[in-house]
């Protein structure tokens, strides 16, 4: 865990200085863990747009809806925010190789970031892993080994190789720095709302690592004195194919089990067993949140939705917070004239195999 002197940062960095500071998620430097600047590795990552969806929100019964598009962020997906403060870090101490196993995105975003750092990268998916993260880490000088197997199969490759090649392991909650960049999502989407957090936020939940950073993100602004207690309640979405989380918060359980043959989709979500369910499992109680599944016909209905009503081409991961967000208006879970936020982890481009078969082509 990175620890910081909040009371000094508190002192030195006050809420003003933003209004001239850069326009990416480095803005909140003194909160993250890089001590040099030089150390810096970034691709412009951060400050994402956050669209107000009045259209989506009138044909869903949300009055203030909005969506928080990261699929912007540079290798298109939120993978970029971790990415940089690990890979920036890792240059801080002087590493060269670094390994990675992933659904898609990360590995994505760890060959981008290793690259211009000029680090090697060692990536292992899943071998049905979505064409274009696969291409994109090739192009980008990585070394990747496609994996028969989910992302668990990948991680206990990088975990029985790493001492012997020398990688430094930058898998989820394996070291102390992608939660940082991460929870800048909380910073941003504070700052943007004015410093008023929204009455719910549903977050797409794979191995869910940006649901913990912004519930943490939410507790360091309070130390800050830049927002009040208030806290959203935090929803996690999953696939139907691959709900660990869902099943332990519903049966009140404080770990997940592992999900056997996990099947979705929406590549980001299938993660069999987050490392971090714990944290994850205690946000969702603490804010009075709550963890919902949704069916893969319902996720891809509901990306073609908001493209048609808002011009968003979202990634699946995304799109499944919105029959999410239905059922809990019916529900009653959450009323009509709340503030609602729906995060996309990812780009619709990165998933043209999960949406082409509404449309073939002639």
């Amino acid at each position: 865990m990175v620890r910081y002197d909040w009371d000094g940062i508190r002192k030195s960095w006050p809420r003003e200085s933003l209004a001239q500071a850069e326009s990416n998620l480095w803005r909140y430097w003194p909160a993250l863990p890089v001590t040099r600047r030089e150390s810096i590795v970034s691709l412009g990552e951060g400050m994402t747009p956050l669209v107000r969806t009045p259209r989506l929100g009138a044909a869903a019964g949300a009055r203030d809806l909005w969506v928080k598009d990261e699929g912007l962020n540079p290798t298109g997906s939120f993978k970029a925010r971790g990415m940089t403060a690990a890979i920036s870090m890792a240059r801080e101490l002087g590493i060269q190789k670094i390994a990675v196993p992933s659904a898609g995105n990360a590995a994505s975003a760890a060959a981008a970031y290793a690259a211009a750092a000029g680090m090697e990268a060692h990536i292992f998916m899943p071998k049905d892993v979505p064409q274009a993260n696969f291409i994109e880490c090739k192009a980008l000088g990585a070394h990747v080994t496609l994996v028969d197997g989910l992302i668990s199969d990948c991680a206990k490759i990088v975990m029985e190789r790493k001492d012997q090649e020398g990688w430094f392991d930058v898998s989820t909650l394996k070291e102390p720095y992608r939660i940082e960049g991460k929870k800048t999502m909380g910073y941003e989407l504070a700052e943007q709302m004015g410093w008023e957090l929204p009455d719910a936020i549903f977050y797409p939940t794979g191995g869910g690592v940006g649901l913990i950073g912004m519930w943490k993100a939410f507790a360091e602004l309070e130390k800050l004195g830049w927002a009040g207690s208030k806290r959203p309640k935090m929803i996690a979405v999953q696939a139907a194919g691959c709900q660990p989380i869902v099943r332990a918060f519903e049966r009140g359980e404080q770990r997940s089990e592992f999900w056997q043959g996990a099947s979705t989709v929406a590549a980001g979500l299938r993660v069999p067993k987050p490392l971090g369910d714990v944290l994850i499992l205690n946000a969702l109680r603490e804010s009075q949140g709550t963890a919902i599944a949704i069916d893969d016909h319902e996720i891809i209905d509901a990306g073609i939705e908001i493209a048609a009503l808002e011009g968003m081409f979202i990634a699946p991961e995304g799109a499944a917070c919105i029959p999410a967000l239905r059922k809990l208006l019916a529900s009653g879970f959450l009323k009509p004239w709340e503030r609602i936020v729906i995060y996309n982890t990812g780009s619709g481009l990165k998933y043209l195999e999960a949406y082409a078969e509404r449309y073939p082509r002639a």
